[in-house]
């Protein structure tokens, strides 16, 4: 199954597909996460999405679909992906129509995580994580047992991402509305789309995603 999951960043887009990988074996190709693999590695394709990425912007179509494409001919995707964060664009909507065809596959179901944008803002701006073990954490919704240290490695560091400011949240939701939202009535032509409350409890939300692809 090829699966699209779609949501400005913060919708917990990242959360729903390492559930999928667990329960069903998928493998889920993040643009952010390759992103940002090229970015720590000082790639030239890194380097150039640096600059973008730091302001809250989208990186090229051709950098993000080429990144894509070489990961689709990796074996490990044979039993099926998850498209996070991907496509963005009509133009990366129609990239990976070519991508998957020319590998003789097809996309099967495109999930839209719905998110109110004032809630979003305080779930992304109060987000922190463990410099040790990369445990997520909450400044109001989850904080550590005891102040200050992990409660799955006892480390003592936390880190917080730059670009989770309030700032650059709201342009992410504007590019999102600008460019990707754009792109559903496509894939609601096919009669691939459905939709999730993704402010809601995190096991709901993988229950409906669940209960969507099992229809």
């Amino acid at each position: 199954m090829n699966l699209i999951l779609l949501g400005p960043p913060g919708a917990g887009k990242g959360t729903q597909a390492s559930r999928l990988m667990a329960d069903r074996g998928m493998i889920q190709l993040s643009t952010g996460d390759m992103l940002r693999a090229a970015v720590k590695a000082g790639t030239p394709v890194g380097l150039q999405a640096k600059a973008v990425m730091d302001a809250g912007g989208l990186v090229s179509d051709d950098i993000v679909s080429g990144i894509i494409g070489e990961r689709l001919d990796e074996p490990d995707t044979n039993a099926g992906v998850i498209f996070d964060g991907y496509p963005r664009t009509a133009a990366q909507a129609d990239a990976l129509d070519g991508l998957l065809a020319e590998r003789g596959r097809k996309l099967d179901k495109v999930i839209e995580l719905a998110v109110d944008e004032d809630a979003l803002v305080d779930r992304i701006t109060g987000r922190y994580t463990c410099g040790t073990c990369n445990e997520g954490y909450h400044d109001r919704y989850k904080q550590p047992k005891i102040a200050g240290v992990c409660d799955v490695c006892g480390g003592t560091e936390f880190k917080r991402r730059p670009d989770d400011n309030e700032e650059t949240v709201r342009n992410r939701m504007a590019e999102y509305r600008a460019k990707t939202a754009p792109i559903l009535p496509i894939y609601e032509a096919r009669g691939l789309v459905a939709r999730v409350d993704g402010m809601a409890d995190i096991d709901y939300v993988t229950a409906a995603i669940e209960a969507i692809l099992d229809a």
